[in-house]
């Protein structure tokens, strides 16, 4: 019996083997069997138009062509040399990033709560020898840095307070976008601020041009390092390769995941060589810099960091931003926010997880981190055509429930 023979919808197949996963999130009850593009495809058959892409993973949409040559080729070659081994497309990749950004060394792991978790270590180490030991990090509040205990804590989400206590302690939380709550949150022990330039989880709320300008000042005056947490808005996904580049700072510290593997997991940490203060064996893991993750993400970023791929996704995202405006003109939403392929809507009194469960009967996938509140994460390579196709499902999910 073939998968898709055992997971047909009015069997028992499906609802058999989902007994057996581990209930940590709400699915729905299909199971995706293949991804084509900006599609993926359900075990009946049914299409879905896909602005998720994976949480903003997928930067090049589902299977792409570029990818699989990528797996083809190293898998044939070497796929795990160990961690205690150099091998070429790890030593390619952190050259492409060094030279495409402001920093001259790389650590890479498998995923994005790694990559914060390692930055956090690294501030940490660097306070231990250039600061008496300072070891405290300014995070804020709703800011999302992961699901590992020590990136829970540095978390802001409501929900994660009395989760598994007690928690890694050293992290203060303070509002965002407000410089005078950091300011006084400043002391002799404070070694790092770390914030998301956008966050994500908490419904696409960017930082702004005068609170970024003022963290990097302040981390200068007071001997801090200003980490950006870049799991979500890197690798091309508000524009330029990185959400930085926005706000012409330098930070000392970035960590990357999501969209770097376009689907595969890889995450990188970024920093400069004058903070870099790990010694053999502080750090570490045994998948990290694999050749097989390291192969595939040149391959997106040889796509990602070409000019050409850079403006038309621009060129699309304003599109996307067009449509969108549209739609609030016509329903009176309050509005959109955010930056290049990670937009959000504001639906206002609309139900968007409602919206969420309607979009997906009707075969577009979105995502709702607020109650108020669409998320649009989709392949940065998304064609015009498949845009007009979301929006024209978008636009009779709001009529209903308008």
């Amino acid at each position: 019996m073939t998968l898709s023979e055992a997971m047909q919808p009015n069997g028992s197949g499906l609802q058999q083997k989902i007994t057996h996963i581990l209930p940590i999130t709400n699915r729905p009850e299909l199971c995706f069997i293949r991804g084509e593009g900006n599609y993926l495809y359900d075990q009946a058959g049914k299409r879905y138009l896909d602005f998720i892409q994976g949480w903003a993973v997928n930067t090049l949409g589902h299977c792409p062509p570029a990818i699989q040559q990528a797996l083809i080729e190293q898998s044939s070659t070497l796929i795990n040399s160990g961690p205690a081994f150099y091998n070429a497309p790890m030593l390619d990749l952190a050259s492409n990033l060094c030279q495409h950004s402001v920093f001259d060394q790389v650590f890479f792991a498998n995923s994005g709560a790694e990559a914060n978790e390692g930055a956090i270590k690294l501030a940490r180490k660097w306070g231990q020898i250039n600061k008496q030991g300072a070891s405290k990090i300014i995070t804020f509040k709703q800011g999302f840095h992961g699901r590992t205990l020590a990136t829970m804590s540095a978390t802001g989400k409501d929900s994660f307070t009395q989760l598994y206590e007690p928690k890694v302690p050293g992290f203060t939380k303070v509002s965002f976008n407000d410089l005078e709550a950091t300011r006084a949150a400043i002391d002799k022990r404070t070694v790092a601020i770390m914030l998301e330039l956008i966050q994500g989880e908490a419904g696409v709320i960017p930082a702004t041009q005068n609170f970024v300008s003022g963290l990097r000042e302040l981390c200068d005056q007071n001997k801090l390092l200003l980490i950006v947490d870049e799991v979500q808005t890197g690798i091309g996904r508000t524009g330029p390769l990185f959400c930085y580049e926005h706000y012409g700072i330098e930070p000392d510290i970035m960590t990357l995941g999501k969209g770097l593997g376009g689907g595969f997991p890889i995450s990188a940490l970024l920093t400069h060589r004058k903070y870099s203060c790990f010694e053999p064996g502080d750090q570490g893991g045994t998948f990290n810099g694999n050749p097989l993750a390291c192969s595939v993400a040149n391959a997106v970023f040889t796509e990602v960091s070409s000019q050409s791929f850079q403006s038309k996704s621009i060129e699309n995202a304003d599109y996307l931003k067009s449509r969108l405006a549209l739609l609030c003109k016509k329903y009176s939403l309050p509005g959109i926010r955010g930056q290049g392929m990670l937009l959000a809507l504001s639906t206002g009194e609309n139900d968007a997880p409602a919206l969420v469960q309607r979009g997906l009967e009707d075969g577009l996938l979105l995502n709702a981190p607020r109650q108020d509140t669409l998320r649009f994460m989709p392949a940065l390579n998304i064609e015009k055509s498949d845009i007009d196709e979301a929006m024209t499902i978008l636009n009779k999910l709001l009529a209903e429930v308008a």
